[in-house]
């Protein structure tokens, strides 16, 4: 029993320590918390928290821990009485009632915690960055965990040990950067042997509060994260005064229509779709990946551009028909389906019915990025969060892309988003294609602020107003200055304008993103924006659309995966 029904034999109410900590890795950007109970008496840890949170800043990952904290203590012993220790003395004075809280993100966090024990229960103390190693080493592990795109588990958690209070622990100071100190992620076995895996026991769930602003980034754009969802952090160290930058592209975006998204359900059975990856590499630099073996599809034709362009060596010729891995079936079963394929990429690049004195278009044939981590996890994955790489199954998809375009061979430019899953998608089909890929800022996923890292269910429990108001104007912003579907339109229409005119008449691979494609395909088609929640695209598919001198376009080609198959 507790509060006026306790029972009066039951002694005298427990004593627990919590100490807290947060971190954001850009300030704003990946952020997490950690939190830790310890018995008063003896020191024994009691219960642990942690929780990747997205991107929000230093202050509210600091708040989101004390919360955490404090309902840990609670669900231990709703009577106890507790001395939170923290090295925020933001968080500490104005918790103490010493300091006024103006933010008006901090106001919500601090009530919140202020309700969780009764006034008068629990009592605040800063203390030495030094002395916050177990809960900022859990709030790295969160961070860590969610740059791989994964949760943080307890079960794999060595916070308890790396901070010394077991014995042959070592200090954080010694072994990984603390949170919020802006040194770098952990290192070493400790951090190895965390894996982060999904489905892992969570904190309690953080009361529903915006985050603090973040700078605007895209808007995610119609398109759920179904297969392509990328949010966390990248690993290193979270520091509220770090001059760290975010660079990590979301791979939900608009339920249904989000199709860059981690698949996140979104309104009517859509996934969200929209991934931002990291920073943008040189531009023309050429991938060193390729050489593993390509294995073929099934010959079923994709998007391609106009004829004149590279067309497959010897060597790639050779093994559509031989028994080497990648080839299909027999000799003329596979050199079929490779006839098939170029049949159909003339097709897909022909001047259409256009006048003849028009000229070949420029072609874009639209490669969304393979698989990574946070795809199957269907989590919001823009250009505001982690950068993650592609996965396993993303890398062997884009092998088959580029076996598939290899045979078309039509394809005489490859242009990729600066995030890390489209630069290696596109590094990937240039090795096979022998061209050299050109980064473009505009072909970037959507900023989904805030929500960041986070499934769609997430975002609903913690910004239901914001997500409601996001879902119903293609003006509305993600919580904490993400990018509204508006923003996201006007730069891929800048984008397109761009490269139709430097690409005139010419079959340009474009390796992006869920929202940036639906937004390509919605502007050629002079659809309104809901219309982004009406289509979905799944990872490494084709798509292709055609622009004349005239002003026209004409979509050829609609998330096609012939070549996985």
């Amino acid at each position: 029993m507790t509060g006026a029904g306790a029972d009066p034999e039951a002694g005298p109410a427990r004593e627990f320590v919590v100490e807290a900590d947060g971190g954001s890795r850009g300030n704003p950007g990946p952020a997490g918390y950690g939190a830790v109970v310890l018995d008063a008496a003896t020191g024994e840890t009691l219960a642990e928290a942690a929780e990747y949170l997205g991107v929000v800043t230093n202050n509210v990952a600091e708040y989101r821990g004390l919360v955490a904290g404090l309902r840990a203590a609670r669900e231990l012993d709703p009577d106890a009485t507790v001395r939170v220790r923290m090295d925020s003395k933001l968080v500490v004075e104005q918790m103490s009632g010493r300091w006024k809280i103006k933010h008006p993100d901090m106001k919500p966090l601090a009530a919140e915690a202020a309700r969780v024990f009764p006034p008068g229960r629990v009592t605040y103390e800063w203390i030495p960055r030094a002395e916050n190693k177990h809960a900022d080493r859990l709030a790295n592990e969160a961070m860590d965990a969610g740059a791989r795109g994964e949760r943080w588990s307890p079960s794999t958690s060595t916070a308890d040990l790396d901070t010394g209070r077991s014995a042959g622990g070592r200090t954080a100071t010694d072994g990984g950067a603390r949170a919020g100190s802006g040194t770098g992620a952990e290192t070493g076995a400790a951090s190895a042997a965390r894996t982060g895996a999904p489905g892992a026991a969570r904190p309690p769930a953080e009361p529903t509060v915006p985050a603090e602003p973040t700078a605007p980034a895209e808007p995610t754009a119609p398109g759920a994260t179904g297969s392509a969802a990328d949010p966390t952090a990248a690993p290193g160290a979270s520091a509220s005064d770090s001059a760290s930058t975010r660079g990590a592209e979301a791979d939900a975006g608009p339920p249904a229509a989000r199709g860059d998204a981690t698949g996140t359900p979104g309104p009517a059975g859509g996934r969200r779709a929209g991934a931002v990856e990291g920073p943008a590499a040189v531009g023309g630099a050429r991938s060193a990946s390729g050489g593993s073996a390509v294995r073929d599809g099934a010959g079923a034709a994709g998007p391609a551009g106009p004829e004149a362009g590279p067309r497959p060596d010897a060597a790639s010729e050779a093994a559509a028909g031989s028994g080497a891995p990648g080839s299909v079936g027999s000799s003329t079963t596979s050199q079929a389906a490779a006839s098939a394929d170029v049949r159909a990429a003339r097709t897909v690049a022909s001047p259409g019915w256009g006048p003849p004195d028009m000229g070949a278009p420029a072609t874009f044939v639209l490669l969304r990025h393979g698989e990574t981590p946070l795809t199957p996890q269907k989590r919001f994955s823009g250009s505001g969060g982690s950068d993650p790489s592609l996965s396993a199954a993303g890398r062997e998809q884009a092998e088959k892309v580029a076996a598939s375009l290899a045979r078309r061979g039509t394809v005489q430019a490859i242009v990729a988003s600066p995030l890390a899953r489209t630069r290696e998608t596109a590094g990937i089909v240039a090795a096979r294609l022998g061209l050299e890929v050109a980064v473009e800022d505009g072909l970037r996923e959507t900023d989904f602020g805030a929500w960041e890292g986070l499934t769609f269910g997430e975002v609903r429990e913690r910004y239901p107003d914001d997500l409601n108001a996001w879902l119903s104007s293609p003006d509305a912003e993600p919580t904490g200055g993400g990018e509204s579907f508006a923003a996201t339109g006007a730069r891929v229409a800048a984008t397109r304008d761009r490269l139709v005119a430097a690409y005139a008449g010419r079959t340009v691979l474009l390796v992006s993103h869920v929202t940036p494609i639906k937004t390509f395909v919605r502007l050629a088609l002079g659809a309104p924006p809901e219309s982004l929640f009406r289509m979905e695209l799944s990872a490494a598919s084709l798509s292709a659309v055609a622009y004349y001198a005239d002003g026209g376009a004409s979509v050829r080609l609609f998330n096609d995966t012939s070549h996985l198959r």
